[in-house]
């Protein structure tokens, strides 16, 4: 069952019903039939230019790197660095593929959901307040909550996969239960108790992990893309300027999302994987 199967089966306000289309979040039964999200070919998009950037800028790869190799060498060796102080070296070699992957892709889906017409080009009704687009042809990858959630969804299964790794079945359970600290009688039975119903809560936080990673991502960017279309309604003879400065914003809030979404991530996989006498490296 999908978020959308859900929501499907509920009933909402028209006014509510057209946020949750333009959200990715509400879709009409198609029987059997597979349904292609507006967001996802901006999803394509933007993994398109990726592709083809990366192979332009590593097509001639040179031992002393200039122009668009030595910029893609910087961002992938600071994003190691930055990780490394982080986790550590241990782990950043295991897991830095997946971090620095994300961080990539939703850096530049969240620029690309950018370009002038996504989201706002489309489908609609004209209102006594202009026309209102209500099936847009692109959406922003980002600002559909079924991304957001299969990433969050991906981050969940390799958290696991590398506690299991790190930890094992046991030191896993120990790590959630076992009281910490040296503590002995009645104090260390009194302990256990309130160590294993933390354990109980911290399994809670683990299972929400996934919906917190996904609705601060997705609600960042939809109320961004809103915010712009707004702007560009506002004052219809300044259409074309009033988004201005707010394109300028969005630049920065899509790398600060990039960033927080990586660096959660990265965090939940250390406070797992690391034990207490492990420390990240140090970096001056």
């Amino acid at each position: 069952m999908t978020i959308r199967t859900v929501l499907a089966a509920t009933d909402f306000s028209p006014s509510a019903a057209r946020a949750l289309a333009r959200a990715g979040m509400l879709a009409a039964a198609h029987g059997a039939r597979l349904v292609v999200a507006h967001a996802v070919p901006e999803g394509w998009l933007a993994m398109l230019v990726l592709i083809v950037g990366t192979f332009l800028m590593t097509r001639s790869m040179k031992l002393i790197p200039s122009g668009a190799q030595n910029f893609w060498e910087w961002l992938v060796e600071s994003l190691y660095e930055f990780l490394e102080g982080i986790i550590g070296n241990e782990l950043v070699k295991k897991t830095f593929w997946f971090f620095a992957t994300i961080f990539i892709f939703i850096l530049f889906t969240n620029w690309v959901s950018l370009i002038p017409g996504v989201g706002t080009l489309g489908w609609g009704t004209r209102t006594e307040h202009g026309f209102q687009v209500e099936t847009p042809w692109l959406r922003g990858g980002n600002a559909d909550l079924n991304m957001t959630f299969a990433m969050a969804m991906i981050f969940f299964v390799l958290w696991t996969v590398w506690a299991l790794q790190a930890n094992g079945v046991g030191g896993f359970i120990k790590h959630l239960f076992a009281p910490k600290g040296d503590t002995t009688g009645f104090l260390k039975a009194l302990m256990i108790l309130v160590f294993i119903a933390v354990g109980f809560l911290e399994i809670i936080s683990i299972l929400f992990r996934p919906i917190s990673l996904s609705f601060r991502l997705f609600g960042n960017i939809f109320a961004g893309e809103n915010m712009l279309e707004s702007m560009m309604v506002l004052v219809p003879a300044l259409s074309w300027l009033l988004p201005v400065p707010f394109y300028f914003m969005e630049l920065l809030v899509g790398l600060v999302q990039a960033m927080v979404f990586m660096l959660l991530t990265a965090v939940f996989t250390m406070l797992i994987c690391q034990h207490d006498e492990e420390h990240p490296a140090a970096h001056h």
